[in-house]
């Protein structure tokens, strides 16, 4: 059978030029806010408006996503949030832009991001067979990519941001979700999706949704994972949308360093991600589930409370993000083993509606603490619950089960409790 390798390049190309533009964002909304406000507290209601609709976007777009087409909807989304990033520039350049209607473009911008990314991952397997390539290797490639991006995006954007402002960032990202759009359109055909999702009908909206959550809810070891992964995004959020621009722009110098810090961790990241997609089949499971996240977890929010030189922090994000680069590929080999082929865009959708639920939290929570007990103080709390959190699978209950299956244990791909969407372009 010759191989195809459009449709996978399509989506890796796509995968990372989106993300890129995510990180430009990154780095440039936080401090635009704290450059117009002055306040951490605001910058943490931009940050909990931008993480909201992502939540909102995974638990009730992935539906849809099965229903209209992964392909397509990967565009879709490409294009609505390009728009609505391209506005606040636009805006601000010639009516003006109130905080309010920033929140409300923010808001917008990220409620198809996640289907966007969930229809590109429910596609993986199909690019992945046409090009002859193993799927955890492809799975390795796919989150190099969004590494990848944090590697490129963020440094770059820290300079962007010093040398033009942060409005200007903002209008490169809105270019990136047009290219997303157009790699998409031109490289993967219409034909590519599950082919056991062909003839399987749809059973209305509600029904499809219900069947994903009850689809999640038998599953103890996903449950854990998505409990797990909620507790420390939320850490996570307080670091990357607040505590980290805070103290940059105190301490280090400003966006550059800020930049520099999130490509740290993102260059450690890809590094870590490629390591794992040559010898994590040969790893224990549990053991490096619980490692990666120890080391990844922790370090940065005490680094950045020490308060040492801006090269010691960068090295403790590198190593951190060597450790995380395990993360999300051994996550995502536990997804394709337990989900059904016809399910995946709204389990997947739920699975990251619930990882990210706590994030506008998280966010909020960290700009008021801040305000309140300061930054030093909170990052050594967010650090030492981020630590306690991530040692929980050492005491075993569904987490015995985190292990790679024999053959004879593999769940047929095409098995769905319940009838599910097309999925069909």
């Amino acid at each position: 059978m010759s191989r195809r390798w459009g449709p996978l390049a399509g989506l890796l190309a796509a995968h990372t030029v989106s993300l890129t533009g995510n990180m430009l964002t990154l780095i440039a909304l936080p401090l635009y806010v704290l450059a117009e406000t002055g306040s951490p507290a605001a910058t943490g209601l931009a940050g909990a408006f931008a993480t909201a609709p992502v939540v909102l976007g995974g638990a009730f777009g992935g539906v849809l996503v099965d229903r209209i087409g992964y392909r397509r909807a990967s565009v879709l989304a490409d294009l609505v949030s390009g728009v609505t990033v391209a506005a606040v520039p636009l805006l601000h350049a010639t009516v003006g832009l109130p905080f309010p209607a920033l929140l409300g473009l923010v808001f917008v911008s990220g409620l198809l991001d996640t289907p966007g990314q969930t229809a590109r991952i429910a596609l993986l397997p199909e690019a992945a067979t046409a090009a002859g390539v193993p799927i955890e290797r492809a799975i390795g490639w796919f989150e190099a990519t969004e590494r990848g991006a944090r590697l490129i995006g963020a440094p770059v954007a820290g300079l962007l941001v010093s040398a033009l402002g942060a409005l200007p960032v903002l209008a490169v990202d809105a270019v990136t979700f047009a290219v997303s759009a157009l790699a998409v359109a031109v490289l993967v055909p219409a034909s590519l999706r599950p082919s056991a999702a062909a003839d399987v009908p749809s059973a209305g909206y509600w029904r499809d949704f219900a069947a994903g959550l009850r689809f999640l809810a038998r599953e103890p070891l996903l449950r854990a994972m998505v409990l797990l992964v909620l507790v420390t995004n939320l850490f996570d959020a307080t670091k990357s949308n607040v505590l980290m621009p805070v103290v940059a722009a105190r301490d280090l110098g400003g966006a550059a360093a800020f930049g520099l810090l999130v490509g740290a961790m993102g260059g450690g990241a890809l590094v870590g991600s490629l390591v794992f997609s040559a010898v994590g089949h040969r790893l224990p499971r549990r053991a490096t589930f619980v490692t990666a996240f120890a080391v990844a977890g922790a370090p940065p929010f005490w680094a950045l409370a020490a308060a040492p030189p801006l090269p010691v922090i960068a090295a403790v994000c590198v190593v951190s993000g060597l450790a995380a680069g395990a993360i999300n590929p051994l996550i995502g080999a536990v997804k394709l083993e337990r989900v059904p082929a016809t399910m995946r865009a709204r389990v997947y959708g739920v699975i990251g509606a619930g990882a990210w639920a706590a994030m506008p939290v998280g966010a909020l929570g960290a700009g008021l603490a801040a305000d309140r007990f300061g930054t030093t103080a909170t990052l050594v709390a967010v650090g030492a619950g981020y630590l306690l959190v991530v040692l929980t699978p050492l005491l075993g209950g569904p987490w015995r089960d985190l292990r790679r299956p024999a053959p004879a244990e593999q769940p047929e791909p095409a098995r769905s409790p319940t009838p599910a969407a097309t999925g069909a372009e």
